[in-house]
């Protein structure tokens, strides 16, 4: 089944009222967020807000995904904990630098609930081969870019050059490829700047990124338009299940259609195109 995550919102978990709006938004999954969203004195009633919205449900179609703290953190082990009980759709591991960061949840959630990845460090970077070899075993379903923190890490100025950023994004998306995993791109910090959105999530489906992580619900409207396939795209997808469908070409690799040659590996992404479209 093709997985459409064009738009991943993070929410505070401390904040009632907006996971209660969360309920209504048309984002595809939601993020309630146990870390740098929540101040220390507020993480374990968040973390108890995040498990009862997990019971409680009411999210429809959507993911809902708990990012705990950082592994190491006072308050990780006690999210984990409780996520092994509650579990999400998935739950966000922050700062993975590496296998036995991902082994770590995996042993405290126990073998059912999927681990998404958050990749901001230059460990992290550098991991990304050996934390791809490792997906199925560990349950990983999804590589994060967390390029505020990454941007932070690697003492960039700031705000950081997109030129600097972008081929460190493309190596998530690399990874997440050989695994076959979701890549989520990183947040748009400007919250009135719709034209620098815009551009992001262009440029994020242009590096092969399936959606984007967001900080603002009205940014679901851009990423789902950056990251959805327009009317054409839409239109050629119709068309090439359409002429794999008929029975002259049964069983052939490849076809002629208007002129081109189109091969199986073209149905496979007409057919994930078509799935991204339904989604609307």
């Amino acid at each position: 089944m093709t997985v459409t995550l064009r738009s991943a919102l993070f929410l505070p978990a401390s904040n009632p009222r907006a996971i209660a709006k969360a309920r209504q938004l048309d984002s595809d999954a939601v993020i309630l967020d146990l870390e740098d969203a929540v101040a220390p004195d507020a993480k374990a009633a968040a973390r108890d807000m995040a498990v009862a919205a997990v019971r409680e449900g009411g999210f429809g179609e959507r993911l809902l995904v708990v990012r705990t703290n950082a592994l190491g953190a006072p308050w990780a082990n006690d999210d984990l904990a409780a996520l092994a009980d509650a579990r999400p759709s998935a739950v966000l591991i922050p700062k993975v630098d590496d296998v036995a960061t991902l082994a770590a949840a995996r042993h405290a959630l126990g073998p059912d609930v999927p681990l998404w990845a958050m990749i901001e460090t230059c460990r992290g970077l550098l991991s990304l081969p050996v934390l791809a070899g490792a997906a199925a075993e560990l349950g990983l379903t999804c590589l994060v870019a967390g390029t505020n923190d990454l941007a932070k890490d690697m003492r960039l100025p700031s705000p950081p050059s997109p030129d600097v950023l972008r081929p460190l994004r493309v190596q998530i998306v690399v990874a997440a490829r050989a695994a076959g995993l979701v890549a989520l791109d990183g947040v748009c910090n400007a919250l009135d700047a719709p034209d620098r959105l815009a551009e992001e999530c262009a440029e994020g489906r242009r590096l092969g990124f399936d959606g984007k992580t967001l900080v603002h619900p009205n940014q679901i409207a851009a990423a789902h338009q950056g990251f959805g396939p327009d009317a054409a795209e839409i239109a050629w997808a119709h068309k090439v299940v359409a002429a794999f469908a008929e029975p002259a070409h049964a069983g052939l690799g490849a076809i002629r259609l208007d002129g081109q040659m189109v091969e199986r590996l073209h149905l496979a992404e007409a057919e994930r195109v078509r799935a991204i479209a339904k989604a609307d």
